[in-house]
């Protein structure tokens, strides 16, 4: 990575969007990076608007507030009318093609359209969508290379769920094929 790397992930509390915000962040840590996560929650937890900023940068991050992204990540339809109107003029959006009609998009930028509750219902559970965005959005940005992203996951995934990281590696694999 070269430079600065901004990114706003949203979407339904329970998608996991906190989840590869956090994963995201250390991955960038472990890569030498400046960093910064800013989790922001709606009103309920699970079901509620769930929305997280990861700021990766060379140098210390001045403004760790991004209004006008230069990505996004976007799991539901909400989310997509309340950032995509926001992403930088030649930013990349990844939209979840799966929850979020094709017509809502906007054509003047640069998305990646991928059905990542599909994806991860056929790699066995849905519950890995998020993580198939993340795959999407690295391959799409070029912001980190997924082996950190992969090694990443063993500081950030509970003892508990270890047993799923292999099953998650083949989500993220797959996200970044897709967006090839």
């Amino acid at each position: 990575m070269s430079g600065y790397q901004d990114v706003i992930m949203a979407g339904f509390g329970g998608q996991g969007v906190m989840l590869i915000g956090n994963l995201l962040a250390q991955a960038g840590l472990e890569q030498g990076l400046e960093v910064s996560f800013i989790p922001v929650y709606g009103a309920e937890m699970r079901g509620g608007t769930a929305n997280c900023t990861v700021v990766l940068d060379t140098h210390p991050v001045g403004a760790p507030l991004v209004n006008r992204p230069m990505s996004t990540i976007i799991l539901n339809e909400p989310s997509l009318h309340k950032f995509q109107p926001r992403l930088r003029e030649g930013g990349v959006q990844i939209v979840n093609a799966s929850l979020v009609s094709r017509e809502l998009l906007d054509e003047r930028l640069r998305t990646v359209y991928i059905p990542v509750n599909d994806m991860a219902h056929e790699l066995g559970n849905v519950k890995m969508a998020n993580v198939v965005a993340l795959g999407a959005w690295l391959r799409a940005t070029g912001a980190l290379p997924p082996e950190v992203v992969i090694q990443a996951m063993h500081s950030v995934v509970n003892a508990h769920y270890v047993k799923l990281i292999p099953a998650n590696i083949r989500a993220l694999e797959a996200g970044y094929a897709f967006a090839a």
